[in-house]
């Protein structure tokens, strides 16, 4: 294939994804309310951008959902996910582990003698059946910084929010989505479109899928 002709392939395939798959990826499984409403945990990441927001049905009440939820983290329960991807190949839970259960703002999730960047995601936010907000603030050479100080020069600072709807018949609406803010501030829209919008769609449906199905099997036995 000539230089010309793969410029246009390429071009066709960047317009494709950019105005066709990318809207639906955004907003994967969320209703226009869902997407329109305000979303937990804004006053958490100053200056943080709205990221994707996909939710799934589970047909679970939200107290059977929550246990799967609190139990998340590397050396926990995992996270439900493509596992050799985001748990170090370990096999996520299919059960609930009591141990794992008590969780507090401040927390990490992650288990004993986990690395830094092992143990990302911090609990920002956890009102019980309700919201868990998970948080991640690092600067660009991968050393967490605390939030609740000055931020470094350059950074990355997260959240990633679960929220629960609780719905007739037993049924929980899952919604997830979160906030992000990235210095220098140029990179972040380069980043979401190439890298972080593409495979948060790709763990997250997987996590959804999987999510539904222990938390229904235990409902349902």
């Amino acid at each position: 294939m000539s230089a010309s002709k793969l410029a246009v392939v390429m071009g066709l395939s960047l317009a494709a994804y950019a105005f066709i798959a990318r809207p639906r990826i955004l907003r994967w499984g969320a209703t226009d309310e869902e997407v329109a409403s305000a979303y937990p945990g804004a006053d958490l990441i100053p200056d943080g951008k709205r990221s994707a927001t996909m939710a799934v049905t589970i047909d679970a009440p939200p107290s059977v959902v929550w246990p799967w939820l609190a139990q998340m983290g590397y050396r926990r329960a995992g996270w439900y996910s493509w596992d050799y991807l985001d748990n170090f190949g370990r096999r996520s839970a299919d059960r609930i582990h009591p141990e794992w259960q008590h969780i507090s703002v401040g927390d990490m999730l992650a288990g004993p003698d986990a690395s830094a960047m092992e143990n990302a995601w911090e609990v920002a936010a956890s009102v019980p059946e309700r919201f868990l907000g998970l948080r991640a603030s690092f600067d660009l050479r991968g050393r967490r910084f605390n939030p609740a100080e000055s931020r470094p020069r350059s950074y990355t600072d997260s959240l990633w929010g679960f929220l629960l709807e609780e719905l007739p018949g037993g049924r929980s609406r899952l919604i997830v989505s979160g906030y992000w803010s990235l210095q220098p501030r140029w990179l972040q829209a380069p980043l979401s479109f190439i890298f972080l919008e593409p495979s948060h769609w790709i763990m997250q449906t997987r996590q959804f899928t999987n999510l539904k199905r222990r938390a229904e099997g235990m409902y349902y036995q």
